[in-house]
């Protein structure tokens, strides 16, 4: 043990507190300092007042000194890792006080990506697993532990790895919306991040491991600003590094940015993602790069040459990929290849290998020691005698076999008579040791070895790789017959199903898609509910399906799995920039890839088939896109051959899987991965061009769709149109409890969504007919009249004297005055329309009171209805004019007098608050409910009816006004010549005795001439 430390510090810390919370009054300098005594083995003494004694292993001085200024060292740290520094250093010193057993203490490693430093820390959290890291960025950390089983699982064919990626709600301090708050089943954005970390790892794990490895990685804190995604694949990579598992470099992840004015920019923040204009996952390890994913809009060659010393805004993947992925300050580059690019995947790689090195010297000093005892490597002389056996065989079955199915059923059985040959008897376990035994020979007595199964299948998939490989490689010749840059042939009908939006049927060799597009209003979208995201929605989405009948097998079915996730991703982001916005086609697109044959490509094949079928839907796409699959094809002399549209025994037995989608001048999606190191500029740059040849042929190919795509929507898609409501009058459209919106649906059929808190209406009906008609129904309910604009069809729903009510709007009516009906004089509404009746007006005005008025000769005006000649007015005609009794525009019109008394008139209308009667003709006037009898009268309809006759006294005749009668004052009249003794004449009337008596005439006037009774 080291010679003892004294460590002086103020007395007044010890004296005023209890020794069990001595570690919690201690200053940061004490913190320090126990730790490092502790790691290094020194006894710590400090001073005290009292006599010397010995606690926790801390001897104490009975001489005080000064204690030195202590040096914060915490103070040049973050907030968040001061705080865990001097906790660690509190639970450290505690430790040492209580008995000399230290809390565990996270090792650190601090790595500077981009603008800032990721922290990675472990020692502290999940000491039992393999390996486990916890990852910081900001506020944002992940917890990611790398486990291997002890026995053996697998033949080591392939490496038995497991990737789960999880995201909690509660980092980010939510709760998930659905019915179930535990996280479950993977969503689909966690599948994809765990194919993001599975790809670039997997190749690295040693050949020949057999232990089933489990990597779990756990977002555990989100800030919204950073994004998880490139730190996950950067936290698995270090997990593996610093576990037993046989990695054979350190795997790091960033991602690539491109922002105006700023350039390239490594893992950017989530608000810096908006604007950029690339979005690049790049990983791999200090010498080269495993995977790149991105998505990015159309850009031609042209584009990008146009400033190729400037970092245009707009740089796509398109160049990117000519820069190569091997960054290397002395490699030439392309003259094509622009500065943007070169710096694109520079930028990444550097971050990657300055990850990379610090993992791999942290894991030397911190990790495990590999497991390569357990490795179960190939016997030496086995695929020699294999191929002496059946190398000839299947040399010929390459060349004159090009059926899938056929070839597969020819090297089935030559697969089968080497196992013959080979393999140990049943009895033997499949996992034994791959030392072969030797077994006797009955028929000759030689000695003949034999191996496990999975040792022998190993054996031939290497040597049928090496067959395939070379035959590509010197005689330039495929499993199909086929050239390196030939496409298969294609073949797509449009129309397939009748009742469904859209269908098309997509073959390409023997890889076949039936895809279906389907459109439906925003009811229909995929809502997300993720940590990051809440409820939000996606109006375009596609789902492929592979089920195991497309290769011939039988096998699991029912939710997708994760490379069909994958693959459906990957054509959905490919067809994305192509689809319209939404104010251009509102309507939520679902697109369906079904493979119904597979041999090589099936993602590019849905992509292909997507695009014919949003096509055949009556989707109106920005252009048509396609993809291809690139394979490749590297010896370690340096020799390659590039594949265009691989088998999928050549993506299998092949080094590299490289699909890209686009048109003939752009890329929109791409995928790579890389299964071998030293992939030069050359090759990515002949791969591209080949890409871009393969697509372009492509293309070409599914112009000649027959039957080619309707481009008009089908007669069973729904009708959908959009409007915008007034916040304000939102209440107004839903109605008290939705009743509004059920009355408008139950009317119309159309199926209604409207949005509380932007007001925006979805309307979702069969035919264009009914969702005009629920437009125009629930304008009306929200829109104010405005002055000019002409209404047609509205309903009359009351007729005046004076004109007639219409509702030009629901529940909103206005005044159409007599004048306003036409263009000749109309002396009664009620001749020419009648309540219920259907007419055009036009708003003349709309007062501040609400009141509205309403014009119909407007209208015949602004229709070009000519005005009739005077000669031919008619009145209440459509072309306004005169009544037919009224004898023509020139006829005299009889004013009545006031004090006469008019027998027989006609009763026109009734109203609550009198009679309308007709004293001449085309002359009415009002008898008030106060004027009809001397008894109380509440509603004269209680005495009398439409079209009856009474006989009324003029009271009071204004020039152009209103006309004021009287029922009860001619009864009164009578009463009184009756009681005078004037008799009445034969007909009824009295021979001026009435009119007298209501004058008050004397009897000399009983010779005047009779008043005028009307017929």
């Amino acid at each position: 043990m080291a010679p003892p430390i004294t460590l002086h510090y103020p007395l007044g810390i010890l004296s005023s507190t209890t020794l069990s919370h001595f570690h919690k009054r201690t200053n940061a300098l004490l913190m320090a300092a126990t730790i490092t005594a502790a790691q290094a083995g020194t006894a710590i003494s400090t001073p005290h007042t009292s006599s010397s004694s010995y606690v926790a292993g801390i001897k104490r001085s009975s001489r005080p000194r000064a204690a030195p200024q202590a040096h914060d060292w915490c103070s040049s740290m973050p907030p968040l890792a001061a705080r865990r520094a001097r906790a660690c250093a509190a639970r450290a010193a505690e430790g040492a006080l209580l008995g000399g057993v230290t809390a565990p203490v996270a090792q650190q490693l601090r790595i500077a990506v981009g603008d800032r430093e990721i922290l990675l820390e472990t020692g502290e959290i999940g000491r039992q697993a393999g390996g486990a890291v916890m990852v910081t960025d900001g506020e944002t950390m992940l917890y990611t532990t790398a486990c291997a089983d002890e026995d053996s699982s697998s033949d080591g064919s392939f490496a038995p790895l497991q990737v789960n990626y999880t995201e909690r709600f509660s980092a980010a301090g939510r709760t998930s919306g659905g019915f179930l708050k535990r996280e479950g089943r993977p969503k689909d954005h966690e599948v994809l991040v765990a194919r993001l970390i599975d790809r670039p790892i997997r190749p690295m794990i040693q050949s020949g491991w057999t232990h089933s490895t489990q990597v779990l990685t756990w977002v555990m804190s989100y800030d919204g600003t950073h994004s998880p995604e490139p730190l996950a694949i950067t936290a698995a990579g270090a997990a593996l590094a610093l576990s037993d598992v046989p990695l054979r470099s350190a795997v790091a992840g960033a991602r690539v940015a491109l922002l105006p004015g700023r350039g390239f920019v490594v893992n950017p923040t989530v608000e810096e993602m908006e604007g950029s204009t690339l979005d690049m996952v790049i990983a791999g390890t200090s010498e080269a790069v495993l995977m790149i994913e991105g998505f990015c809009d159309f850009l031609t060659d042209e584009q990008m040459l146009e400033e190729p010393g400037i970092l245009p805004t707009q740089v796509r993947v398109a160049r990117l990929l000519y820069s190569g992925f091997l960054p290397d300050s002395n490699r030439l580059l392309h003259p094509d290849a622009s500065h943007a690019a070169i710096q694109a995947v520079r930028c990444g790689h550097d971050a990657i290998r300055t990850m990379c090195v610090a993992i791999d010297e942290w894991a030397a000093k911190l990790g495990k020691p590999k497991r390569t005892s357990s490795l179960l490597l190939p016997p030496e002389g086995l695929d020699d005698t294999i191929r002496a056996m059946i190398g000839q065989q299947i040399e010929e079955g390459y060349r004159s076999t090009p059926s899938k199915q056929e070839r597969g059923e020819l090297f089935g059985a030559l697969r089968q008579q080497v196992r013959d040959a080979l393999v140990l008897p049943a009895a033997a376990s499949p996992q034994q040791p791959q030392q072969p035994q030797q077994q006797q020979d009955d028929s000759n007595g030689a000695a003949e070895k034999r191996y496990a199964y999975p040792t022998v299948s190993m054996a031939l998939k290497r040597v049928e790789s090496a067959i395939m490989r070379r035959l590509v490689l010197e005689a330039g010749f495929r499993a199909d017959g086929r050239g390196v840059a030939d496409v298969r042939p294609i073949w797509s009908r449009a129309a397939v199903l009748p009742r469904t939006h859209g269908s098309v049927l997509f073959t390409r060799g023997e890889t076949q898609a039936l895809a279906v597009t389907t459109l439906g209003c925003n009811r229909s979208a995929q809502r997300i509910d993720s940590m990051s995201v809440e409820d939000e929605e996606q109006r375009f989405y596609l789902q492929y399906s592979f089920p195991p009948s497309s290769v011939g097998e039988t096998g699991r079915t029912g939710a997708p799995g994760r490379r069909e996730v994958g693959h459906g991703n990957l054509a959905e982001r490919a067809l994305l920039p192509v689809v319209p916005d939404e104010a251009s086609f509102p309507y939520t697109i679902r697109v369906e890839s079904t493979i119904t044959e597979s041999n090589g490509s099936s993602s590019m094949a849905s992509v292909c088939g997507g695009c014919l079928s949003m096509l055949d839907a009556g989707v109106p796409l920005k252009r048509m896109v396609a993809g291809v699959a690139m394979g490749l094809i590297l010896e370690a002399d340096g020799r390659f051959v590039v594949l265009t549209d691989i088998l999928g025994s050549e993506d299998a037995l092949g080094d590299m899987d490289f699909k890209v989608a686009g048109d003939g001048q752009g890329i929109t999606a791409f995928q790579m991965d890389i299964k071998v190191e030293g992939i030069t500029l050359d090759i990515l740059q002949t791969a591209l061009e080949a890409a871009g040849n393969g697509r372009r042929h492509i293309l070409a190919e599914m112009e000649r769709c027959s039957p080619a795509p309707r481009a008009t929507l089908s007669q069973y898609a729904p009708r959908i149109r959009q409007m915008t409501v007034p916040l304000d009058k939102v209440g107004m459209a839903i109605g008290p409890g939705g009743r509004t919106i059920r009355q408008i649906e139950e009317a119309t059929g159309v199926d209604m969504q409207i949005d509380g808190d932007t007001g925006f209406v979805t309307l979702k009906g069969d035919t264009e007919e009914a969702c005009a008609q629920a437009e125009a129904l629930l304008k009306g309910l929200v829109s104010d009249p405005e002055v000019g604009t002409v209404y047609r069809g509205c309903k009359v729903t009351s007729v005046m004297p004076f004109g007639a009510f219409v509702e030009v709007l629901p529940k909103r009516e206005g005044l159409l005055h007599v004048s306003e009906w036409g263009y000749s004089h109309v002396r009664n509404v009620a001749d020419v329309v009648k309540e219920g009746d259907l007419v055009d007006v036009m708003v003349l005005e709309v007062q501040d009171s609400g009141k509205i008025k309403l014009s119909r000769k407007s209208v015949l005006q602004a229709d070009g209805v000519p005005a009739p000649p005077p000669s031919a007015a008619d009145s209440g005609g459509d072309s306004g004019g005169s009544s037919p009794r009224s004898g023509g525009r020139g006829a005299p019109k009889a004013v009545p007098e006031e004090g006469k008394v008019y027998r027989g008139c006609r009763i026109t209308q009734i109203m609550p608050f009198g009679a309308f009667v007709e004293v001449l003709p085309r002359v009415e006037g009002l008898v008030h409910v106060s004027e009809w009898s001397a008894a109380f009268t509440r509603n004269i309809a209680d005495d009398a009816a439409i079209g009856d006759t009474v006989d009324v006294l003029v009271l009071e005749a204004p020039q152009g006004g209103k006309m004021r009668l009287s029922r009860k004052a001619v009864a009164a009249a009578e009463a009184a010549a009756a009681a005078a003794g004037i008799p009445a004449d034969s007909s009824g009337g009295a021979k001026g005795g009435v009119a007298a008596a209501v004058a008050g005439s004397d009897s000399d006037k009983e010779n005047e001439d009779p008043v005028e009774v009307a017929v």
